[in-house]
């Protein structure tokens, strides 16, 4: 049967480029595809039952949309024109300024004949007898509640696809999240007068099988795309649309699918290295899948000699400079065998293998050379280098850090219950293998290379994992350092950085955040709150800062540190599951000891579930309003004598006999048993509003009613804010 222009068929858009950047391939493809059709279907060429298909290679981005109308369809609109006073003149004619406005709107015609009666007449019969009335367009009379306006009702005739597509891409292309663009002359062009990531060559666009009549990016869409630089033909011609995949793969040797050919690379990587594991973080996947357009996977091996090497230098090596797969046996160890992803499919691969085993040679031995030459010296001997390295211009050398890290590290010990000697002297070589080679060559070694080192030197156990683990948590949910001298060094060296870049008042701001404040909030927090450390948050504030004395730029400021923190804390627990409401209550109190916010937490959640929470809180805010205005005028001390018998005595009476009780609940860490007890008392509070007028005219007896609600709000705010939990 013959389709007609209106007959949903599928589209495919198609950009051929030189190479893309890998690392931003699945993002741009995403965005392509995602902004394509969503303009596609804001103008109406898509149907309900309209799906996308997203297709990028390391030479192309591409999207497939099934049901894509070929005319957009008509869309009726009105226009608001002017009021009917204007509109119209004394007789009911249409004045000049109608006339003008809507020949302006190129509907001269409504005008001619038309009646201010004929409208005001709200019969449809009335209506398109008005002279100049038309199928698609007629003008009506309503009313705002104000005043009656003249509308332009009329039906805008659907766009056809080309119109609308080149809208669409256009758009598209200008939102792309590119990295970096590039300029470049179009076909036959002089001037670099094209922006796009990379030279675009060819345009596909098809609707079916016709070609949609489009340019972009100075070319000229057509039917004809390009296959696999070596293997595939050039210049391939696609029939129609739904067989543009299908083509691509069988004449032009491209898996154009992101993920098809992804799923192939693991496939693959896991068949060739039978039975061994494959180390294969999904970074790596991800771009090897955006440089190859027809993958082939291959083993090649290295001399056993480098395996000395330490396997993190040996895998980073191979991953980083080479894009290889590392592999270890059922023993975890590493292997000296390796899997490579060529993008050709070659009948003998051994020419390929033997050409990237003398790449992997070289680099390896330049691994091997960077071990050997840092290990010819203790690391301690390397401390005094840190001189030479600057860790910020107005904080001066990270040698100076070490300083402050120590000191920060030796105050914290003794409350963690740390070794001393040992904390000092994890920090002192804690960055000292800034100044090695292999972390010049390999930063992300940082760490890593120290526990080599200091393990080599014979530093006790403590010491050398500290020296690795001073950096973690390195990202959200990362493994926390274990013992206590490793976490005592995580959160002095977390510190220093804290205290030093909010004392020169180098903070983040909106999305950005240059030194990681962010990220190292969340560490100590972490640190202190999962390993339940008694470490009150003010007294490591000021050990921070304390360790910059002498430091001029630093202006310490620990109330902003500390509610940077506190802020910090607060996105954290609400990761974790509890409302906004539940962790206000808790944090509002400013807690010193954080380390007891969790299990704060948990007793409001059990609170909450009690008969009497909902009324208990509901007072509590109440209390906390009336102080709120109040409290200045409270009397320093509740005098007994001014208690009037019944509910004023009692409601003293019950918090006398309950506040050592919570008290001993909260030393002893059992915050729920500490708020269940509250429940006791519902009836004397509800009892002393009802009985009691708390803002008495006596000014005597105001202050002591003020002074009995303040020591009422203390108990019963112990542990948490009630009145956050009132609805």
């Amino acid at each position: 049967m013959t389709s007609t222009p209106s007959t949903p068929r599928t589209l495919v858009v198609e950009i051929v480029t030189e190479e893309l950047p890998p690392r931003a391939l699945k993002a741009l493809s995403e965005a392509f595809a995602a902004g394509l059709v969503g303009h596609l279907r804001e103008q109406g060429y898509l149907e309900a039952a309209s799906e996308a298909t997203p297709y990028a290679t390391p030479r192309r981005l591409a999207v497939v949309v099934t049901q894509v109308r070929g005319i957009a369809p008509d869309a009726a609109t009105t226009q608001k024109l002017m009021p009917a006073k204007i509109a119209f003149d004394a007789a009911g004619a249409p004045s000049a300024a109608l006339a003008k406005k809507l020949a302006g709107l190129k509907r001269g015609a409504l005008a001619d004949g038309v009646s201010l009666a004929q409208l005001a007449d709200s019969s449809a019969s009335a209506r398109s007898s008005a002279s100049g009335a038309s199928p698609d367009a007629h003008l009506y009379i309503e009313s705002d509640g104000k005043a009656d306006y003249v509308h332009l009702a009329s039906v805008a005739r659907g766009e056809p696809l080309a119109r609308g597509l080149t809208e669409a891409l256009d758009r598209t292309i200008g939102a792309l999240p590119i990295p970096k663009t590039m300029s470049y002359a179009r076909p036959g062009g002089y001037y670099n007068d094209v922006r796009f990531v990379r030279p675009a060559h060819r345009l596909v666009a098809l609707h079916g099988g016709d070609v949609v009549p489009i340019e972009a990016l100075g070319l000229a869409a057509g039917r004809t795309t390009d296959g696999h630089r070596y293997m595939g033909r050039r210049a391939i011609e696609v029939a129609n649309a739904d067989a543009w995949a299908p083509t691509l793969e069988a004449e032009g040797k491209v898996l154009p699918s992101f993920d098809t050919r992804r799923a192939e690379i693991v496939r693959e990587l896991l068949h060739v290295a039978a039975g061994d594991r494959v180390i294969m973080p999904d970074a790596l996947v991800d771009e090897v899948t955006s440089l190859v357009e027809w993958p082939t996977v291959a083993m090649g091996s290295f001399d056993r000699e480098f395996l000395a090497v330490p396997h993190e230098c040996l895998i980073l090596t191979m991953q980083q400079n080479q894009r290889y797969f590392a592999l270890t046996g059922g023993d975890g160890r590493l292997l000296h065998r390796f899997l490579l992803v060529a993008n050709n499919a070659a009948a003998d691969m051994s020419a390929i293998v033997r050409g990237n085993e003398r790449v992997l040679r070289a680099r390896l031995a330049d691994a091997k050379f960077f071990f050997d030459q840092d290990r010819r010296r203790a690391l301690a001997s390397r401390v005094g280098a840190l001189s030479g390295i600057v860790y910020h211009n107005r904080l001066g050398s990270q040698l100076e850090r070490v300083e402050r890290l120590r000191t920060i590290a030796r105050a914290v010990a003794p409350v963690v219950g740390a070794d001393i000697a040992h904390v000092d002297r994890a920090a002192l070589l804690a960055k000292a293998d800034l100044t090695t080679g292999m972390v010049g060559e390999f930063p992300e070694l940082q760490g890593t290379m120290g526990r080599y080192y200091a393990g080599f030197d014979g530093e006790p156990a403590e010491v050398v994992d500290a020296v690795a683990q001073h950096y973690l948590p390195r990202y959200a949910g990362d493994a926390l350092p274990t013992g206590p001298v490793a976490q005592v060094v995580a959160l002095a060296d977390r510190m220093e950085l804290l205290a030093g870049m909010f004392g020169i008042g180098a903070l983040p701001t909106g999305d950005k955040d240059p030194f990681g404040l962010r990220r190292a909030a969340i560490g100590v927090l972490r640190i202190v709150v999962e390993h339940h450390l008694a470490l009150p948050l003010p007294a490591l504030i000021a050990e921070a800062f304390a360790a910059f004395a002498g430091v001029a730029a630093v202006k310490p400021d620990p109330a902003a540190l500390a509610g940077f923190m506190f802020e910090r804390l607060r996105v954290h627990l609400r990761d974790q599951g509890y409302t906004a409401n539940q962790v206000e209550a808790v944090l509002s109190l400013k807690p010193e000891r954080i380390d007891a916010v969790q299990a704060q937490l948990a007793a409001v959640r059990t609170f909450e579930t009690l008969p009497e929470a909902q009324a208990l809180s509901a007072a509590n805010k109440r209390i906390v309003n009336i102080l709120r205005k109040g409290d200045a005028e409270a009397a320093p001390a509740i005098d007994r004598g001014r208690l009037a018998p019944g509910a004023e005595h009692d409601l003293w009476l019950a918090f006398e006999r309950l506040a050592p009780i919570v008290e001993r609940h909260c030393q002893s860490g059992n915050f729920t048993d500490a708020l269940r007890a509250l429940a006791s008392v519902k009836p004397v509070v509800d009892r002393f509003f009802d009985d009691v007028l708390v803002m008495a005219d006596d000014p005597a007896i105001r202050a002591n009613r003020l002074a009995l609600l303040r020591a009422v709000a203390a108990t019963m705010n112990r542990v948490a804010d009630l009145s956050w939990l009132a609805a």
